[in-house]
């Protein structure tokens, strides 16, 4: 069984029959002969994600134990709060929503031109044959790729798939441009939950850790945008641009897919590992991986989540009484809430 592989060989795929693109846009991945999307560099990646799991199963271990059903939490705005904006012409968060997942999409092509820590120094045995042996050795590369595409051959990642998604159901400037927050990760400045480790070891970990969870997040929130796209009663105007749009998100899930995979394995073949310490000892990797995991969850099931509600209802709540009607929109939003009690007064 191959454990071994080069950058090509993580990257290869067969010739797609049919290019991605959309409105003259060249997007990355294709179509095979029957007109199914083939997500870009999956041929190579998926089979070597594959060996590397036989082989950690093989050896007693397996991908780490977590999927999107952990978080929990109410969102701001939620399907049918997003729905009833725009049923009554308040179209400028859903066009927020998309343009800045563009956005952060976009910052995500960073894990292909950075070099991260060697995990050969912190692990206690030899990584060659192993997932986190080619996180640089083309495997972050292409997550990287995935994200932010590769501009210098014309081809868009997630961050241009929205933007046409986005697009196709709204003028391209429908609305002010927007940013995302700085960050949306855990902060973790000044807090050290893995001491024993090196700070550049735990900061890499830590940095693993926090991009699974905001896959998870993500995968919650790309699906509820296909419902929205795909809710028969709006864009009423553009109603199959509007399918056209929830398709290319499901390419992007799928997309995702093979991240979510991909993050599962490294942080699985962490655990059933020694890590050296900072003494000159090692420690399980589990003991330190889980210990890390349990503080994200609760921050993102328990401490985030009501704040992020919070602060998104405080700024839509002066959008929606802009409107003509924005006391009843407003009343008729705060009922649909997932919050116990609305953040601020209707007033």
């Amino acid at each position: 069984m191959q454990l071994v592989y080069s950058e090509a060989e993580l990257f290869s795929d067969d010739p797609p029959a049919r290019l991605h693109e959309v409105h003259g846009q060249r997007m990355h991945g294709g179509f095979d002969a029957a007109g199914r999307y083939v997500p870009p560099r999956s041929k190579g990646r998926s089979a070597a994600i594959d060996a590397w799991t036989l082989a950690l199963r093989e050896r007693g271990g397996d991908l780490f134990d977590a999927d999107a059903s952990l978080l929990a939490g109410p969102r701001m705005p939620n399907p049918a709060q997003q729905r009833l904006l725009l049923r009554e012409g308040i179209g400028m968060p859903f066009w927020n929503g998309l343009t800045v997942t563009g956005k952060i999409e976009g910052r995500g092509r960073v894990l292909a031109e950075i070099q991260f820590p060697d995990l050969q120094k912190l692990v206690d045995g030899d990584i060659s044959t192993l997932a986190i042996g080619h996180l640089n050795k083309g495997l972050l590369k292409a997550h990287g790729f995935d994200e932010g595409g590769e501009p210098d051959r014309g081809i868009g990642g997630h961050d241009v798939m929205w933007f046409v998604a986005r697009d196709l159901v709204f003028d391209a400037n429908a609305y002010p441009d927007v940013e995302p927050p700085a960050s949306i990760a855990r902060a973790e400045a000044g807090k050290r939950w893995m001491p024993e480790l090196a700070p550049e070891y735990e900061g890499l970990l830590s940095f693993l850790m926090n991009l699974l969870m905001i896959e998870f997040r993500a995968e919650i929130g790309f699906a509820n945008t296909q419902e929205i796209l795909r809710t028969p009663y709006l864009f009423t105007d553009r109603r199959a641009a509007a399918e056209e749009a929830a398709e290319i998100v499901e390419r992007i899930r799928l997309d995702e897919e093979i991240h979510v995979t991909s993050l599962r394995l490294y942080l699985g073949e962490l655990r059933a590992l020694a890590l050296r310490t900072v003494d000159g000892g090692t420690v399980a990797g589990a003991e330190v991986i889980d210990r890390f995991w349990r503080g994200l969850v609760h921050w993102a099931t328990v401490e985030q989540p009501r704040i992020a509600a919070e602060t998104q209802y405080a700024a839509l709540r002066p959008v929606i009484l802009a409107h003509p009607e924005g006391g009843r929109i407003l009343a008729e939003f705060d009922r649909l809430s997932e919050l116990a009690t609305p953040a601020v007064s209707a007033g």
